[in-house]
């Protein structure tokens, strides 16, 4: 009959046991900590107000230039993380001044830019000039050569968004600079596989309002599709734009996944694992895994959420799974 064994060992044998195996760098599995029921992040919520941002992206362009920094960036970091606002993304916030330029190199971190203030300063991918407007999202995917420059009269500003610690994680961080400081353009595409305008994204959350095309748990929610393959932007983050119209309120849902939210206009609150995080125009904040949010236009106008996550990883694995609580 086949059951369960019993073994009685005394505690004096196991203690003796356990310290042969730790002198061996070896640890027995079952006092280990086991296996989890669900997952339980160390990130927890948390939001950068862009009032306080600003004033300090502006200190960090009088104090250092973009000669002494690769790339003048301010890094959102999670009270329980440790230079990261998630566990696989980074939310930065970078500044470029008039007249400056940041120089060319590439990474195997995937990138992604969304626009905050600034009109037409650009991004050079790849050789493509790209131009860069408050709301707009600019890719740079892994490996490609990118550079920015401010030929305009005011501050360009915008956030970052990058899967380091994922790639970190992976040991297969890379990192090449180019030969000279700044791309060549080549020649001008009609349609770049590196923009989304916000112009665009606007129009057609516009038009699914209108046509009551929304989701009742959600609202208005639609993903940025990467425009050769037609997935997500990038193998390993998804973008999304939400559209809240006054006094929506969305259902509480929970992802396994790693979500970065911008708010691109609108003021409202977030409801984060049950912290209420009061947000306006150009606040940033972070949803850890497996954690209920649910959404909140509190103003009298419509809210835009900008958003970035793992999902796409998430699903590669067959690990990704949601929940809206009843």
């Amino acid at each position: 009959m086949l059951e369960l064994s019993d073994i009685q060992s005394s505690p004096q044998e196991l203690q003796d046991y356990y310290a042969q195996l730790q002198a061996q760098q070896v640890t027995p599995a079952w006092i280990g900590g086991g296996i989890s029921i669900e997952p339980r992040s160390e990130a927890v919520p948390y939001l950068w107000r862009w009032r306080d941002l600003r004033p300090q992206a502006m200190r960090a362009a009088k104090l250092v230039g973009t000669q002494q920094a690769e790339r003048r960036v301010l890094r959102l970091t999670n009270p329980k993380l440790s230079g990261a606002a998630s566990n696989t993304l980074v939310a930065n916030i970078q500044i470029v001044m008039p007249g400056e330029i940041a120089r060319a190199h590439r990474h195997s971190a995937a990138a992604l830019r969304l626009i905050i203030e600034g009109r037409d300063g650009y991004t050079v991918v790849n050789g493509e000039h790209v131009p860069m407007f408050p709301g707009d999202l600019v890719l740079t995917p892994n490996w490609t050569w990118h550079d920015h420059a401010n030929d305009t009269d005011a501050p360009m500003i915008w956030l970052d968004g990058l899967d380091t610690p994922l790639i970190r994680m992976l040991e297969a961080g890379f990192y090449e600079e180019y030969h000279q400081e700044r791309q060549e353009f080549g020649a001008a595409v009609n349609a770049s596989q590196w923009h989304y305008p916000m112009s665009e994204m606007r129009a057609a959350l516009q038009r699914m309002a209108a046509a009551n095309t929304d989701d009742p748990d959600e609202g208005i929610v639609l993903e940025y599709k990467n425009r050769v393959t037609g997935g997500s932007v990038m193998p390993t983050i998804a973008c999304h734009m939400q559209l809240l119209r006054p006094a929506e309120k969305t259902r509480a849902r929970r992802r396994v996944c790693r979500t970065n939210y911008h708010v691109v206009e609108g003021t409202g609150y977030s409801v984060v694992g049950g912290q209420r995080l009061d947000w306006e125009d150009k606040d940033v904040f972070t949803v850890p895994t497996w954690t209920f949010c649910e959404h909140v236009n509190s103003g009298n106008h419509p809210v835009f959420l900008f958003s970035f996550s793992d999902v796409p990883v998430m699903k590669a694995f067959s690990l990704y799974r949601e929940e809206t609580r009843p």
